[in-house]
């Protein structure tokens, strides 16, 4: 009844997980999709991609996302943002899972959380479904077949969408449930297909563990220059900031798209491969990107397409808006071999503005540069959700609160430890608007952006001539070449100055109200830098 290669020594039964159907252990790409097909779990695309819906749930369920209350986690969560749940509940939803699971066959995936291996979590994820078993090899990293002969889980994560919580026997909010329980070292998924909670919920995981052993956890992309990962650069930035668009270089090697530590010895991918968002994707603006859509293997999910000729719609939105596709990494070219990059020597924080407040380009101290991080900024647009008639403010500390386990303010003090010693340069890059809000003003030029970073990158933006902000605080150029001077200063671009200084007034009291749940946990400096 199992197929496969595995660790003799620790195959599911030594887990105490027994009384399953078949089990598939390890299965590579063909197998997998093979396996998919004949359960009807999706459809073959064109050049090998495998086409796949996820139903109800075509994004992640952060509400349904809990952390089990056991005393060697009691004191470190950060349970205001946090969802707890209690052993006891924890152990009936597991037995009820593994009851549901009996005589059903499953497919395990043993798989590394970490390019680094001083540093990687060993990491098994049990599905039921064959599609997510091929997600997961491209998303986390894949040992040599020789490795699996000694692999030994740390964490399993068992993802049931067929299974449904029962919320007043397991202590959930929903039927829908992400249970994370450190002290047994299991994840439990149910009732969903969307295969990114599988994703996330080992980055949380490691955003939990790697502090512990001085590694900051980063929900950033990352590259450096070409043969030279001493010039690293990582980029913070919450959706729709471009954190993509703008690592993703051909004049640099990308280490990754989304998730990476910083270790003593420099930064590390914790993914194998990406999951990028494909509305409106192009082969004119990524073409790498686009070319993995009919790549073999690549996961698409939730896209519109042609049941003839098997042609994606990139433009209809009718399922979600959150449409991707997951592909292993050396699908992009110029992906380093190794996902190792140095310690990074820029750090940038991508917002978008929809304010048209912020300069395009701001260099910022250590002590701003955690404000900065606490904050995590970035803002909606009016007709992005119902209600929202002007732009309102977002601010998902870390850029990534729902990943984050720990309080913000244990990864804010990690950064600026790595800044001290390493020396690193930080940027808050503006996206957004300029010439006034969101309705009046203009997208900032996405040429005078890609310059500005050229130039912040290449070190020459630090000859610079700067001005200090009055209202933030941070140092801005006064010219940078190839860049339009009006664009450096905002208030300039509004054809209302007093209108801007309004709105800056505005913007800066957000901020404030925002970062006041900090500053009993910040040092002085940090605070000194606080606006208010």
């Amino acid at each position: 009844m199992e197929i496969g290669r595995v660790n003799p020594a620790q195959r599911l039964e030594d887990q105490g997980i027994t009384g399953l159907g078949k089990v598939y252990y390890n299965l590579l790409e063909p197998a997998l999709i093979e396996e998919a097909l004949k359960r009807g779990e999706g459809t073959l695309g064109q050049g090998g991609a495998f086409l796949v819906t996820t139903g109800e749930h075509t994004g992640r369920s952060p509400k349904d996302k809990h952390v089990v209350r056991t005393p060697d986690v009691e004191d470190s969560i950060w349970w205001e943002n946090n969802r707890p749940m209690t052993p006891e509940a924890f152990d009936r939803l597991h037995a009820d899972m593994l009851a549901h699971l009996n005589g059903r066959e499953v497919f395990v995936e043993d798989l590394y959380a970490g390019a680094d291996p001083a540093n990687r979590l060993d990491v098994r994820v049990v599905t039921e479904m064959a599609w997510h078993g091929l997600f997961s090899r491209h998303l986390l990293r894949r040992p040599a077949l020789d490795e699996l002969d000694s692999f030994a889980p740390e964490f399993t994560v068992i993802n049931c969408p067929s299974f449904k919580a029962d919320p007043e026997r397991h202590g959930c909010r929903t039927r829908t449930v992400v249970a994370m329980n450190f002290a047994r070292k299991l994840i439990l998924i149910a009732d969903t297909e969307y295969a990114g909670e599988i994703k996330k919920s080992v980055f949380t995981l490691l955003n939990y563990i790697l502090p512990g052993r001085g590694i900051m956890p980063m929900h950033c992309s990352a590259n450096h220059a070409p043969g030279n990962p001493v010039d690293t650069a990582v980029f913070f930035g919450l959706s729709g900031t471009g954190k993509t668009t703008l690592s993703a270089d051909p004049a640099r090697t990308l280490i990754g798209d989304d998730e990476h530590g910083w270790s003593d010895k420099g930064t590390f991918n914790f993914e194998g491969g990406c999951y990028a968002k494909t509305i409106n994707l192009s082969a004119e603006a990524e073409p790498e990107i686009y070319a993995t859509t009919t790549k073999f293997a690549t996961v698409i999910e939730n896209m519109v397409f042609d049941p003839h000729s098997l042609d994606l719609d990139f433009e209809d939105d009718s399922l979600t808006a959150n449409m991707r596709c997951a592909y292993p990494l050396h699908y992009i070219s110029n992906a380093s071999d190794t996902a190792l990059g140095g310690h990074p020597k820029n750090i940038i924080m991508l917002t978008c503005d929809a304010f048209g407040v912020l300069p395009p380009i701001a260099r910022l101290t250590p002590a701003q540069a955690m404000y900065h991080f606490l904050s995590g900024f970035t803002s909606k647009v009016a007709g992005t959700e119902k209600g929202v008639t002007e732009p309102e403010p977002t601010f998902s500390t870390c850029f990534g609160a729902p990943f984050m386990p720990r309080r913000p303010e244990v990864y804010g003090q990690l950064l600026r430890e790595k800044i001290a010693t390493h020396g690193a340069t930080c940027w808050l890059v503006n996206t957004g608007w300029t010439g006034g809000a969101y309705g009046t003003g203009a997208r900032m030029p996405i040429k005078a952006t890609r310059a500005l970073l050229a130039a912040a990158l290449d070190g020459s933006l630090n000859d610079a001539e700067f001005r200090k902000d009055p209202h933030f605080g941070f140092e801005v150029p006064l010219a940078v070449e190839g860049v339009a001077e009006v664009l450096l200063d905002p208030r300039r671009t509004w054809s209302d100055p007093d209108a801007y200084d309004a709105q800056a007034r505005k913007l800066v009291a957000m901020f404030s109200e925002n970062f006041a749940q900090y500053l009993p946990f910040i040092d002085d400096d940090v605070r000194e830098a606080a606006i208010g």
